[in-house]
């Protein structure tokens, strides 16, 4: 499959993706009229890597982020194909520890899926699945949002997510669900061992498929009068659980 690019903009985004793959980097463009501490650091690394960028007007920049706030610095990026289930299984079956995945079930806003990108990442996931069709792309907000997690993680897109929870459970890894709807709470059960935990889409949750492959379904008890948290509230907690439970262990 051929690989795409897209535009990344501001400057912990930009500066992620020098900490990580500079070889991504296609094009960069900086504001000509800014010249303060933090964009002489940034063209100074550039230098150093030997990295060339264009200064162009404010008006340019505006456009090329079409109206995302860019803070003077725009990058031109190749975006590699995420890599399938096949990789997938390879990746988990090498692990060295008891995995703990994150499952996203058509997570369609972009911002959510960065957010719980970026919740992936300070809890610490091995890696991160998502559905190709029904799922935001891999997209500026998403860069944007997830604060240079997204540059930490392993991503993989799947085709089928039945056929992925399938081919997981085979390795001896347990799929929790998250249903708000349910009455066993997500404090109640063993998040220790190697597990999924799936997280579904904004306002309709999993899929009934996705629910019918998970070995549980619990939810996050709440006390207010909310019926429902924000997927990226919902999946740092539920990661973080896991994370505690782990560590109680250790």
């Amino acid at each position: 499959m051929k690989s795409k690019s897209i535009y990344i903009y501001g400057f912990h985004s930009i500066e992620a993706q020098l900490n990580s793959n500079p070889e991504y980097i296609l094009k960069l463009f900086v504001h000509s009229g800014r010249n303060d501490g933090r964009m002489s650091k940034i063209t100074s690394l550039l230098s150093n890597l030997k990295i060339n960028f264009l200064k162009i007007e404010k008006n340019e920049l505006d456009r090329l982020a079409k109206g995302e706030p860019h803070q003077g610095i725009i990058a031109e990026i190749l975006l590699p194909s995420l890599p399938g289930q096949e990789a997938l299984i390879d990746f988990i079956t090498n692990l060295p520890s008891n995995p703990l995945i994150l499952m996203l079930d058509s997570i369609q806003d972009p911002r959510n899926l960065g957010a719980c990108l970026r919740s992936a990442n300070a809890a610490g996931v091995d890696c991160v699945v998502i559905n190709k069709d029904g799922s935001a792309p891999i997209n500026s907000v998403v860069y944007k949002t997830s604060a240079g997690a997204i540059n930490q993680l392993k991503i993989f897109q799947v085709t089928n997510l039945v056929r992925a929870i399938k081919a997981l459970q085979s390795k001896e890894l347990w799929v929790v669900g998250l249903d708000a709807s349910l009455k066993t709470s997500i404090y109640d059960i063993n998040l220790i061992d190697p597990i999924v935990i799936v997280m579904g889409a904004e306002g309709k949750g999993l899929r009934q498929l996705i629910k019918k492959s998970c070995d549980y379904l619990v939810r996050i008890p709440m006390t207010g009068n909310v019926e429902s948290l924000n997927v990226s509230v919902a999946t740092g907690i539920a990661l973080f659980e896991s994370r505690r439970q782990r560590q109680s262990t250790e």
